[in-house]
């Protein structure tokens, strides 16, 4: 059964950094575009990051976090990791993996089929 799941949130002070990982089973990420999603109390869902499946690449981001935040790939772990860095409080909020379309720029759709739990992320003093 394909799965997703979410591990590396926690709490941080401002200006610090958190690695988040998104691990598949039941299915090798390398052939999917996944992307990664975040919901603030109160506030929608949406886009932050993806990465197009391994035979093109691509990375895409949403404005607030260029030049903070990294997604990339480890292979031989079947995971796709989302490196943060020079958090905000604003990045504060609950953060997701998922299956689907990798759009410049990122964004949650209705072919966002597979979706992980989510791992929590604050940002506070």
């Amino acid at each position: 059964q394909a799965q997703l799941v979410e591990h590396g949130g926690g709490l941080v002070q401002p200006g610090g950094s958190l690695r988040l990982s998104c691990v598949g089973s039941g299915f090798t990420l390398d052939y999917y575009n996944i992307g990664w999603f975040r919901q603030a109390p109160g506030k929608e869902r949406e886009g932050v990051a993806c990465i197009r499946s391994s035979d093109d690449g691509s990375t895409y981001y949403t404005d607030s976090v260029k030049g903070r935040f990294t997604i990339s790939r480890d292979k031989a772990k079947n995971t796709v990791l989302l490196q943060m860095s020079s958090l905000k409080p604003e990045d504060t909020a609950v953060y997701y993996c998922a299956t689907g379309p990798c759009e410049d720029p990122p964004s949650v759709t209705i072919f966002n089929d597979y979706w992980g739990q989510g791992t929590q992320v604050t940002v506070s003093s």
